[in-house]
């Protein structure tokens, strides 16, 4: 009924609005008495089999939603319900800040794909914390952390700190992004001297607490064999749980939409054969060393499956969501009951 009826019907409107609609609905529809426990018969698939501990943490299965959806933490138990293991919140940044002009997010239907340039829109961190202090350990959630667009990347560190601390309490995991195509220079605190900088920060930070909290890092898809080495190396010598491959890309190979030229990060089926190339090179290059989150073109069951195989303990679904509904969650880890 998604894609044959309520997808072509949403698909007629601007990709953002439409987000913001179906976050007003999903938010109202589950206050009505019944919708909740339909939901989560129709979408959830609970079986002891597809429970994972990864990092220190038990995930009831290794289906996630990805960073970006659900930024401002404001839909994390609705999205829940729909069958998610864990939900990622994100990115926050330390300010409230407004992302990049519009229009900035656009649907490449012919590649089943989509480019945005958000640039880290996000009601600030405090704003969040105020809604997170409501989950009681419900919802197990990650949190995406980022800079300001304003601040220097000499000073980014400070940014990531406030996000770091004012989070603490209330996420499970941090993930840190450098990543994102849509702020001015960030990627290039992928570089190995910035990089391991401000991940030993963070690391330090953490070690410091009475309980210390998984700590990944996001990486881009775009990342060359050297590069993604050096990405090695930095986990092993600063010590952090693991990375999340991939983030969006800014090639444009292969695309067939006539708005492929957009300016943004790209996500969907065109990322699906570059992340799991990243997942299997880190994996198989570091001895299976560390924990993966495989995210980036999951569109069916046999998409997520291949992330496992490549090397992934856990998969995080955002486009392939979009395009192919809720219904793609359940069938995934149906999937893995049936292997």
């Amino acid at each position: 009924m998604y894609k044959s009826l309520i997808r072509k019907v949403l698909f007629k409107f601007d990709p953002e609005k439409v987000h913001y609609f179906t976050f007003s609905f999903l938010q109202k529809a589950i206050k009505t008495p019944g919708v909740l426990t339909v939901l989560k018969q129709k979408y959830q698939v609970e079986d002891k089999k597809l429970e994972r501990e990864v990092f220190g943490l038990k995930f009831k299965n290794p289906v996630g939603l990805a960073a970006g959806f659900d930024k401002d933490a404001k839909l994390y138990k609705e999205l829940s319900a729909l069958g998610f293991g864990f939900v990622e919140i994100g990115t926050l940044t330390p300010k409230a800040q407004p992302g990049n002009p519009k229009k900035r997010l656009f649907r490449l239907k012919e590649d089943e794909a989509i480019i945005n340039r958000m640039g880290f829109n996000n009601g600030g961190v405090e704003a969040a914390v105020e809604r997170l202090k409501k989950n009681n350990e419900e919802v197990l959630i990650g949190g995406n952390i980022g800079k300001n667009k304003v601040t220097p990347n000499e000073k980014a560190v400070e940014d990531y700190k406030i996000c770091f601390e004012a989070l603490f309490p209330y996420v499970d995991y941090f993930v840190v992004n450098v990543s994102s195509p849509n702020t001015p220079n960030l990627r290039a605190l992928q570089d190995k001297k910035p990089l391991t900088e401000l991940l030993q920060t963070l690391q330090d930070l953490n070690t410091e607490k009475k309980k210390a909290k998984p700590i990944l890092l996001k990486i881009a898809p775009d990342l060359t064999d050297e590069q993604l080495l050096d990405i090695i190396e930095i986990v092993n010598e600063t010590n952090i749980a693991g990375v999340i491959a991939t983030n969006t890309t800014i090639s444009r190979e292969g695309l067939q939409s006539e708005n492929k030229e957009e300016t943004g990060g790209l996500s969907g089926k065109p990322l699906t054969k570059r992340s799991t190339e990243v997942i299997r090179f880190l994996a198989e290059n570091s001895n299976h060393a560390f924990p993966i989150i495989g995210v980036g073109g999951i569109h069916s069951a046999e998409d997520a499956l291949e992330k496992l195989e490549a090397g992934a303990s856990l998969v995080q679904l955002y486009t392939g969501f979009i395009y192919e509904g809720p219904k793609l969650i359940k069938e995934i880890n149906q999937a893995i009951l049936d292997q």
